[in-house]
């Protein structure tokens, strides 16, 4: 089975592959994304301050921008951190459109 996130941002495409790699573990992919939440100042997409998994990983992926996806290193922690967070192998983050697809 194939393993990718892929993460669309300011109209680029990026995809990290996962296959062949050690699953990050599921607490410590929450702890990365949290940290990376509070790191880039991010806010909650709903009013009422209610954050889901999905909201919050579509909200890091817009604040980072494609720069920090062009960092090898740093897309690629992301993407793990997806795939352990959302137990998901294969993920669609769509930035611009405030997405995230199985």
């Amino acid at each position: 089975m194939r393993s990718e996130v892929t993460v669309t941002v300011a109209g680029k495409e990026f995809v990290f592959g996962l296959d062949g790699k050690a699953p990050m573990a599921s607490e410590l992919a929450r702890k990365w994304l949290d940290d990376q939440f509070v790191a880039l100042e991010c806010e909650p997409l709903r009013a009422s301050g209610k954050l889901l998994m999905a909201d919050k990983v579509v909200v890091v992926a817009r604040e980072a921008g494609a720069e920090r996806f062009a960092d090898a290193q740093w897309g690629a922690a992301f993407a793990a951190a997806v795939s352990a967070a959302l137990a998901r192998p294969t993920v669609q983050v769509d930035a611009d459109s405030l997405s995230v697809t199985y």
